[in-house]
């Protein structure tokens, strides 16, 4: 074999194993030996020409060897960066850009922040509205109902000067004596009681000259009568339709105005409705229940802005329905109902301890307008507004599909 075939047997395995080290970490691995070996072949080339013998196998081997150990730590140099041990938390922050690293610190304290705030408020506010309601006069037009009974105990705890109203006069001192029994006498005061009936409007006007009696005056007056009838229009009576109208309607429209000359005068006063979500959103086979519910939610929506240059507010508080037993007339949905959905909450309403505390933060926030339902009954309102063809259609398919559900 001559020095050039040798020359070329060294040079040819130096270039194909350079091949193999492709990656960007071998730069310098190919750097050298391609100076290695250009500087190699110079030698021998050298060697050749001066007529030496030139010791190829040796340089062959030296060649082989030199590559071989700068590959093998190459290879230990990278399993030991490997196997290193993690970095910590702060050297990564250090490597990040300093607004990354901002955000990584900044927004875990906002969040922290933000909820401490809100956990503030939402303390201030429980403990303001526990004194909010402290000596005024309040009047519960149904006492007696779930609700009634639940916003008696809230606002007689307050310290509110409370005028009871409801059908039954035994029912009423029943409930006088448990609030007497269950507070301090020295911090409460002794409620009053009025008979009042909004079937019957012939004695509107002496209950509210009783009312206003009481205390001379009146500073909060919350409506949350209701009388609930469930069937098709055309069994529904024009006589069931007038005493649906007079307990909706009417009665609280009446005694309404019947209070308000006192607080135009004395330029204070707040209005409380609690009315049903169907003040807003008609489902079918309660057709009269929601055309009543609808007249008394426009009929205060109205009020609200004739009596503001007067100090007083008008609020309407809008749920799906109060589910408690002590109410005796409350709704219970079916489930094969799609319209069962509009009135699922827990799965059973709003509870009256959930509807007290939101009439609580009503009167004391003065917010003119809550409704308080689950999501799919808001989306309802929505789509009654935006797409009336599309929330028709689910109505029609909803009487349908109950329809189907009793003749199986």
């Amino acid at each position: 074999m001559t020095c050039v075939q040798h020359t070329w047997r060294i040079t040819h395995s130096a270039v194909l194993l350079l091949k193999e080290l492709k990656s960007p970490k071998y730069f310098c691995v190919r750097g050298r030996l391609s100076c290695w070996r250009s500087s190699e072949s110079e030698l021998l080339t050298l060697q050749f020409l001066k007529g030496q013998k030139p010791r190829v196998q040796n340089t062959y081997k030296l060649l082989r060897h030199k590559i071989s150990s700068r590959f093998k730590m190459v290879v230990e140099g990278e399993m030991e960066s490997n196997v290193t041990e993690p970095e910590s938390f702060w050297d990564i922050l250090q490597e990040m850009d300093p607004v990354w690293t901002t955000t990584v610190l900044l927004v875990p304290c906002v969040v922290v922040l933000t909820a401490g705030f809100f956990y503030l408020y939402g303390v201030v506010m429980g403990l303001l509205s526990k004194t909010s309601v402290r000596n005024k006069v309040v009047v519960i037009s149904d006492s007696l109902s779930g609700l009634g009974k639940e916003c008696a105990g809230v606002f007689h705890r307050g310290g509110a000067r409370l005028i009871l109203c409801g059908k039954s006069w035994e029912k009423l001192e029943e409930l006088a004596d448990d609030l007497a029994n269950a507070s301090d006498p020295t911090l409460t005061f002794p409620p009053k009681l009025v008979l009042l009936d909004f079937g019957d409007m012939d004695s509107m006007q002496e209950a509210i000259q009783e009312i206003l009696e009481c205390y001379g005056c009146l500073d909060v007056l919350i409506l949350n009568s209701s009388m609930k009838v469930k069937a098709p229009a055309q069994t529904v009576s024009l006589q069931m339709d007038k005493l649906l109208m007079d307990n909706n309607y009417f009665g609280p429209a009446t005694l309404a105005k019947g209070v308000l000359p006192s607080m135009i005068s004395r330029r204070t006063g707040h209005l409380l409705l609690v009315n049903s979500i169907q003040g807003k959103l008609a489902v079918p086979f309660r057709t009269t229940y929601a055309a009543s519910k609808h007249a008394v939610q426009a009929f205060f929506d109205c009020l609200r802005a004739e009596v503001e240059e007067y100090g007083i507010s008008v609020s309407t508080i809008n749920h799906t329905f109060i589910s408690t037993s002590a109410s005796g007339n409350s709704e219970t949905p079916s489930s094969k109902s799609i319209l069962s959905f509009l009135y699922t909450k827990k799965p059973l309403g709003v509870s009256p301890e959930e509807a007290a505390t939101e009439i609580m933060k009503t009167l004391t926030n003065k917010s003119k307008e809550v409704l308080i339902a689950p999501s799919l009954p808001k989306v309802a309102l929505y789509t009654r507004s935006f797409f009336p063809n599309v929330f028709f259609a689910v109505m029609a398919a909803g009487v349908n599909h109950a329809a189907a559900s009793e003749n199986m």
